[in-house]
C-alpha cells in the first residue's frame, strides 16, 4: 500500500467537525495562523479550508488571517537577502505601492492568500502588516489599522481584542502568533525606530512614506507561549493532520503583558 493510500483523506466536513472539536463555535472572530501543508490531503485544498472555517463561526462570525508585506518595508533593513546599497533609493522610488485590493501577501500561507482573494473580503491598510477578513465583522476588524500603530491598539490586533477573539494556530507554533505583538505595543517602554514603505495613492502613482513605530522583537515568543500554554488557557488538538492550538486573545495578550514585563527589560 504506498503511503498516500495509508495517509488520512480531509473534507470540508471533517475539518469542520476537528474545529469544533478544538473548541471553535458558531459567532466566533477567530484570527488564524496557518500551515497549510502540515494539515495534509485535504479535498478542495485551501479552499476547502475556508469553508470549513466559515462553515464553523457561521454567519455570525468572522474569520481574520495576516497579509503581511514584509518586501514593502526600507530595503536598507533587508537580510534575507539584503540588497546592494545602490539599489535602495531604487526600490523606493519604483515600488508600485500597497494596494489592499491588489498586493499579494507573502510568507504567510496559502490558507492565508485564500481569504485574502475570497469574494467580499475586506483587507486593512497597512502597508507592512495588514490582515483580511471574512465574515459579519470583517469590515469593522480592518477598518482602523493607523500606520504608526502597526500592531498596536489602533490596528486589527486591537480591535480583535476588544472584539473578544479568539487566536487559532493551525499547524504553526507560537513563534507565529501574531497576538504577542499586541502586548510588546501596549509597553511604553517598547523601543521604537523609524519605518518605510511604499503605497499607492488613488491616481495609481506611488509614495514612499516614513513612519516611526515600535520595533518588534519575537525572540521570545516561543518561551512566552510555552508559559502560557502551562496556566491550561489553551486547547491542543488536531486539525486535520496538523496540531493546532486555540485560544483566547485577550486572555493570550493580558498574560504576555505580565510576562514581558516580568522578562524583558
Amino acid at each position: 500500500m504506498s503511503e498516500r493510500s495509508q495517509a488520512a483523506l480531509h473534507t470540508v466536513a471533517s475539518l469542520a467537525a476537528d474545529l469544533r472539536g478544538l473548541g471553535l463555535r458558531a459567532g466566533d472572530t477567530v484570527l488564524v495562523h496557518a500551515s497549510w501543508r502540515g494539515v495534509g490531503f485535504v479535498v478542495g485544498g485551501p479552499q476547502a479550508g475556508v469553508e470549513a472555517l466559515l462553515a464553523v463561526v457561521g454567519e455570525n462570525g468572522t474569520v481574520v488571517v495576516p497579509t503581511h508585506t514584509p518586501d514593502n518595508t526600507d530595503p536598507a533593513g533587508w537580510q534575507h537577502p539584503p540588497v546592494p546599497a545602490p539599489w535602495w533609493p531604487v526600490i523606493r522610488e519604483h515600488a508600485p505601492g500597497f494596494d489592499p485590493r491588489l498586493t499579494p501577501s507573502r510568507w504567510m500561507g496559502a490558507l492565508a492568500e485564500t481569504v485574502r482573494t475570497w469574494p467580499a473580503a475586506c483587507r486593512s491598510a497597512h502597508p507592512h502588516v495588514s490582515f483580511a477578513a471574512l465574515g459579519a465583522r470583517a469590515a469593522e476588524v480592518t477598518g482602523v489599522h493607523r500606520l504608526d500603530d502597526a500592531l498596536g491598539d489602533d490596528s486589527p490586533l486591537g480591535t480583535l481584542r476588544r472584539l473578544g477573539a479568539k487566536v487559532l494556530l493551525l499547524g504553526v507554533g507560537h513563534d507565529r502568533n501574531t497576538s504577542l505583538h499586541l502586548a510588546e505595543w501596549r509597553r511604553p517602554q517598547s523601543p521604537r525606530a523609524p519605518q518605510g514603505g511604499a503605497v499607492r495613492r488613488t491616481d495609481g502613482t506611488s509614495e514612499w512614506l516614513t513612519w516611526t513605530d515600535v520595533q518588534d522583537d519575537d525572540g521570545d515568543f516561543v518561551a512566552l507561549g510555552a508559559a502560557f500554554e502551562a496556566t491550561g488557557a489553551v486547547r491542543v488538538g488536531r486539525v486535520g493532520d496538523a496540531e493546532s492550538r486555540l485560544m483566547s486573545q485577550r486572555a493570550l495578550v493580558d498574560f504576555a503583558e505580565r510576562w514581558m514585563a516580568a522578562h524583558r527589560a
